[in-house]
C-alpha cells in the first residue's frame, strides 16, 4: 500500500525575530550551547572542542574584542570575539576585521557580492576552546554585540 504525505504549513513565527536580524544570516549559539551541554555530560571529551588552531589563537590575541562573558569551559576571562571577512577574491582565509575602519573599508569594496559573509568566532586564549557564532552577510552589522551570549 502506498503511503501518502501530506503537505505540512510553514507557520511564521509570532515575532518580528530579534533586533537586527537580517535574511541571510545564521546565528549558532544554540548550536554552542547544545554542544557545550554534551560537553558537561561527558558525551564529548573537552580535548575534542578545546582545539583552536594557533593563528585562530594568534588573531585572538591580537586582533579581537574581548568578550563580555567569560569562557563557557575555563571560566577565564580570556575569552575573545574575531570577527573574518570571507568574500570572492580575497585570500582563502578571509580577512581578519580588526575595528570598524577595516568593516567599512572591506563593505565598501565588497559589500553587496554574493557569498561576501561576516563570520564571527569565539575563542578561548586559555584553554583553546573556540565556536562559530554568527554569520551574516557582508555590510550588516553582527547581532552578537560585544559578549558571546550564554551557554
Amino acid at each position: 500500500m502506498p503511503v501518502a504525505f501530506q503537505v505540512v504549513p510553514f507557520l511564521q513565527p509570532d515575532t518580528e525575530g530579534r533586533e537586527g536580524r537580517v535574511p541571510g544570516s545564521v546565528d549558532y549559539r544554540l548550536a554552542r550551547r547544545a554542544l557545550l551541554r554534551r560537553v558537561r555530560s561527558g558525551e564529548v571529551s573537552r580535548n575534542d572542542v578545546c582545539d583552536a588552531q594557533r593563528e585562530l589563537l594568534r588573531v585572538g590575541a591580537n586582533h579581537s574584542r574581548r568578550a563580555t562573558a567569560p569562557c563557557p569551559l575555563c571560566g577565564e576571562s580570556t575569552l575573545r570575539l574575531v570577527r573574518f571577512v570571507f568574500a570572492p577574491r580575497l585570500p582563502a582565509g578571509g580577512r581578519v576585521v580588526e575595528n570598524q575602519a577595516d568593516l567599512r573599508r572591506l563593505t565598501d569594496r565588497y559589500g553587496g557580492r554574493p557569498n561576501a559573509r561576516t563570520y564571527t568566532v569565539e575563542v578561548c586564549l586559555s584553554c583553546r576552546w573556540n565556536h562559530l557564532i554568527e554569520v551574516v552577510p557582508l555590510g550588516t552589522p553582527p547581532a552578537t554585540g560585544s559578549g558571546s551570549g550564554s551557554g
